[in-house]
């Protein structure tokens, strides 16, 4: 059976970005290789558990992370769970399937004191890159979007009169999230440079480069990668680092979980409790300083 229903079924129904489906189709294509060089097949709908297995080893024995593996299982698990939705198959050969163990990764976000020296004390050039660049940064710990979230804003998506922005997040899911009067300005500012780019081919879109195009992914990451390489000695400098930031700063300040899960375009709450370690560390040391007990 060709893959084409699958991919439509992913991205009508289950209404995924085209980037998490092109995901779930490198993951099969994987897969069936895999057992066309094994076995000498190419029907993934007769593969049993043990020939499964012997892939899982197959990764493993290639260095392939325990998270990466679990998520090829979840996307071969998707498909044959596609299979029997649609008749193909009488049983799921991955049903009994227990995922591998994985450690936690505990994402450190930046402090205030680091984001407020790339903000207050950087240098950004006062041309159409760097009011961009701060304006990203801005709206990244301002917002807590995501970076393909970020990627894919187009011109309508900013509401002035309102004050908000508009966010197309996963499975297609939108949400409207407030915009800061600092951010603002700054989103002034770059809409006058944009207009002054000699050329814009992506006129829709919001963040352009210099060339006129739509903003790609690996531009986003460098420009939060360069500047908080400056100002932060931890390991990881990313979109991601910032957004993690956002929700951790505003747990801090006794913001609601479920309006920080709101503002991140979670669907459980438990996606968002994973920010919340460290607005427990914050508040053992609220509790320690302000408890009458505590002095004794």
């Amino acid at each position: 059976m060709s893959f084409n229903s699958f991919t439509d079924y992913l991205l009508l129904e289950k209404k995924y970005s085209k980037l998490t489906v092109s995901a779930y189709e490198n993951d099969l294509e994987s897969f069936k290789k895999f057992i066309k060089e094994e076995y000498a097949s190419s029907d993934i709908q007769s593969i049993n558990y043990p020939q499964i297995r012997n892939w899982i080893v197959f990764l493993v024995e290639s260095n392939i992370s325990n998270r990466s593996i679990n998520r090829k299982m979840s996307s071969l698990n998707t498909y044959y769970k596609f299979l029997m939705k649609i008749g193909e198959i009488q049983a799921n050969p991955l049903a009994k399937h227990k995922a591998l163990k994985t450690s936690k990764k505990i994402q450190i976000p930046f402090s205030e004191a680091e984001i407020n020296m790339v903000l207050d004390e950087l240098h950004f050039e006062d041309d159409f890159e760097g009011i961009r660049n701060r304006l990203i940064i801005e709206l990244f710990y301002s917002t807590g979007i995501r970076r393909i979230e970020l990627v894919e804003l187009k011109l309508n998506s900013v509401d002035f009169n309102n004050k908000t922005l508009k966010v197309l997040g996963k499975r297609n899911k939108e949400r409207i999230v407030p915009l800061i009067k600092p951010v603002l300005e700054t989103m002034n500012q770059y809409l006058k440079s944009r207009d002054g780019l000699e050329f814009i081919y992506d006129n829709d879109r919001l963040f352009l480069t210099k060339k006129g195009v739509k903003i790609y992914e690996t531009l986003v990451y460098r420009i939060i990668n360069d500047y908080f390489s400056i100002a932060s000695s931890k390991v990881k400098k990313s979109p991601h680092i910032l957004r993690h930031s956002f929700a951790t700063h505003l747990l801090n300040q006794g913001a609601d979980l479920n309006a920080v899960k709101e503002l991140l375009g979670h669907s459980s709450l438990a996606a968002t409790q994973v920010y919340t370690h460290n607005s427990i560390a914050e508040l053992k040391k609220v509790h320690v300083n302000a408890h009458p007990r505590s002095k004794k």
